[in-house]
């Protein structure tokens, strides 16, 4: 747009914001025009956020008043060159209504209706069940990282922590990290990407699952630190996944799973009902 048409705007918007408290007149105000068709201020007004700067109002202004003038004349030029029955798009639109008025009545029944608690003891269940259906397509561990400056990294006491899992150890291990780690993870109660346990380190080899699968440690060092990761516990990729690390993944599973036997049982019902009243008749006819 011009500048004319930016300050004629901004003359309409600083207006309207006047003139509101005292008359709706916005919806006759005009902006744009393609044809016979035309864009008026109340439009405009009721896609721009209140209480925003008058400049940022303009832009988002500008942005739809360019948006709508495009649309309109690209329906303008599809209708030119588009037969009869071919801008004839009544049964389209019918078959939205009814597709959108099915799906708002659907909407309503399930947030009423439709229990979405799933418990621990149905998504163990599905998973003892499909378990095969979860394949791991990278390396999993349960892991901890730790980066000490070489003048205080005792690494025989850190590797030794490595070696026991107990919870106890894992609470020594914190206090230790604390006191001598520049940086530490502890990653023992979640399952992450065996990339993400190592991805602090130098020189680290292409090949993780080889090596997580044959080491409880891996441990390196530069010019100023030492590192170390623990690995407690790894499933490598082609693995079927923790159930951990797929529950949210089965609970929507189960529920989806649940959505379509309630959509399916709301079918029928309407149905049954249909038939039960006399709501429809089929007509027989004969074929030649």
């Amino acid at each position: 747009m011009d500048k004319f048409h930016r300050i004629y705007i901004l003359f309409l918007f600083i207006f309207a914001m006047w003139s509101c408290a005292y008359f709706d007149r916005t919806d006759k105000v005009p902006l744009a025009r393609v044809g016979d068709e035309v864009l008026f201020l109340s439009e405009v007004q009721s896609v721009i956020p209140d209480h925003i700067p008058d400049e940022d109002s303009i832009l988002l202004a500008e942005d739809y008043i360019q948006k709508w003038i495009r649309t309109e004349l690209l329906v303008k030029k599809a209708q030119e060159n588009l037969t009869i029955a071919q801008r004839d798009v009544s049964r389209e639109l019918e078959e939205y209504r009814n597709s959108l008025i099915i799906y708002r009545y659907q909407k309503e029944l399930m947030a009423e209706k439709m229990d979405t608690s799933v418990s621990l003891n149905e998504i163990t269940g599905y998973y003892d069940k499909h378990r095969e259906t979860f394949p791991l397509n990278t390396d999993l561990v349960k892991s901890v990282f730790m980066k000490i400056p070489l003048q205080v990294s005792h690494p025989e006491r850190a590797r030794a922590f490595c070696e026991n899992p107990s919870r106890e150890s894992l609470l020594e291990l914190q206090a230790f990290c604390s006191r001598y780690a520049v940086d530490y993870k502890f990653y023992t109660d979640q399952w992450i990407e065996a990339g993400i346990a190592f991805r602090d380190l130098p020189g680290v080899p292409a090949d993780l699952g080889s090596l997580i699968s044959s080491n409880s440690s891996w441990e390196t060092r530069d010019n100023q630190y030492y590192y170390l990761v623990c690995i407690y516990s790894h499933r490598l990729k082609g693995d079927s996944a923790p159930l951990e690390y797929v529950r949210e993944n089965i609970k929507n599973l189960i529920i989806n799973d649940r959505k379509t036997t309630f959509l399916k049982k709301i079918e029928d019902d309407v149905y049954t009902e249909g038939v039960r009243n006399n709501k429809f008749k089929i007509y027989e006819y004969e074929t030649n």
